[in-house]
């Protein structure tokens, strides 16, 4: 098959904050990106595509081949080189030529969702969430939820909200990497009622700029940013598309030693295909995070690769 699909598993380990790219008059002055019908939060592909390029470049010790590529004063573009898996996999784009890579990244999606609770913590799910990620057939009445074990009463709240319980919830279906302690405490509720509690309990941070020549806070510029919260699931689909079968196997086309079809060090010598360079991305993304406001300690996020 000319084509394959990979899906990965996303848990925060911070905050994440994709913004949506300016001011916005609401509860918040900086308000993250959503999905226009649902209204549920999401992670751009293209904020996903542009971290774990560059992540990837830096592992193979071709930071010329991370960003955009059109080459600048004091910055080298692409290589555009077909031995160059970074390139291969994402595209070039240089002064004389350019072309497309063989990897499509999706959005990544809510599948569970941490709320506070009186009975501890809580992950919210639904049955469009569940079903969008594959686990068909789970129903719930919109006024109610379904839970099992997490309480003995008949009633939880989810944030603000209390909720009654509508059944005991059979959930097997999940990927492993999820934690047991995790799977114990999934509440799942109505796909309206899910769109309101997540945005209900968002974690929303003040801040104010600091003025370097005072160290105090400037006038005027207290802002208020909304996050996806930590320990957040999401999910995300990654289509290869390798219609050339040409790509440069690391450690076998390229040679560190000798830089000939390179003039960088390769840091990876065992990318076989290019799932295994945007794995590879994903993994520094646990470290070095997505998104904004990374210097208040925000973007990290954990990966897994699962079966579908």
């Amino acid at each position: 098959m000319i084509y394959s699909t990979h899906r990965y598993l996303l848990m925060t380990l911070d905050p994440v904050h994709i913004g949506t790219g300016g001011a916005r008059l609401g509860r918040v002055d900086l308000s993250i990106v959503r999905e226009p019908g649902t209204k549920l939060p999401k992670i751009p592909g293209t904020s996903l595509s542009g971290a774990i390029r560059q992540y990837a470049a830096r592992r193979y010790g071709k930071p010329r081949c991370a960003g955009q590529g059109q080459p600048r004063e004091g910055r080298e573009g692409h290589c555009a080189q077909p031995t160059c898996p970074i390139c291969y996999t994402f595209g070039a784009i240089t002064g004389e030529r350019s072309y497309s890579g063989v990897v499509s990244i999706g959005d990544a999606r809510l599948l569970l969702f941490p709320v506070y609770s009186m009975a501890g913590p809580v992950w919210v799910t639904s049955p469009s969430a569940l079903a969008d990620f594959g686990i068909e057939e789970q129903e719930v009445d919109n006024d109610k939820a379904k839970w099992k074990g997490i309480t003995d009463q008949n009633y939880l709240n989810l944030g603000w909200l209390m909720v009654e319980k509508g059944g005991d919830l059979n959930l097997n279906d999940l990927p492993p990497a999820i934690p047991a302690t995790i799977r114990e405490r999934i509440v799942l509720i109505s796909n309206p009622l899910f769109s309101q509690v997540v945005n209900s309990n968002l974690e929303v941070r003040t801040s104010v700029s600091i003025n370097p020549d005072t160290g105090a806070a400037e006038e005027g510029a207290l802002f208020t940013y909304e996050a996806i919260p930590r320990a957040t699931f999401l999910w995300m689909d990654v289509v290869v598309d390798d219609h050339q079968k040409a790509f440069p196997i690391t450690g076998k086309q390229y040679n560190p030693q000798t830089g000939e079809n390179d003039d960088g060090e390769a840091l990876d010598t065992t990318w076989n295909s290019p799932a295994d360079v945007i794995t590879a991305g994903l993994e520094w993304a646990e470290h070095l995070g997505i998104g904004g406001m990374g210097t208040r300690g925000f973007g990290r996020v954990r990966s897994w690769e699962v079966q579908q």
